[in-house]
């Protein structure tokens, strides 16, 4: 899955350095953080959505829009996948993930 993930990062980093015409990933693009943030959000809900639906096929789908959709913003904010990667990585060899609760005592 590594590998997949990297070609279409890749994809999306050669699109931003040379643009094509009639390219969708050229055009977010142009068009700035803002359409590719909306985008994000877009596919986010659509996403939410489809698996409240218990909809497997099209939760997929949207998983895959929104992943590359992310991979646009990534590019446009200069993130590297190694970035995402590393922190995962980090993440993964914690022990105990938890948050600890804290509890107050307003009465002292």
């Amino acid at each position: 899955m590594d590998s997949v993930l990297k070609k279409l990062y890749d994809v999306v980093l050669d699109r931003k350095a040379h643009p094509q015409e009639g390219s969708y990933t050229c055009y977010l693009f142009s068009k700035g953080l803002d359409k590719i943030l909306k985008k994000v959000g877009e596919e986010c809900a659509e996403t939410i959505i489809a698996a409240k639906n218990q909809k497997n096929e099209e939760t997929v789908l949207e998983i895959s829009d929104l992943v590359y959709h992310l991979m646009v913003m990534m590019a446009e904010q200069g993130i590297l996948l190694e970035d995402v990667r590393s922190e995962l990585d980090k993440r993964s060899a914690k022990i105990g993930n938890l948050k600890t609760m804290r509890i107050i005592d307003h009465n002292t």
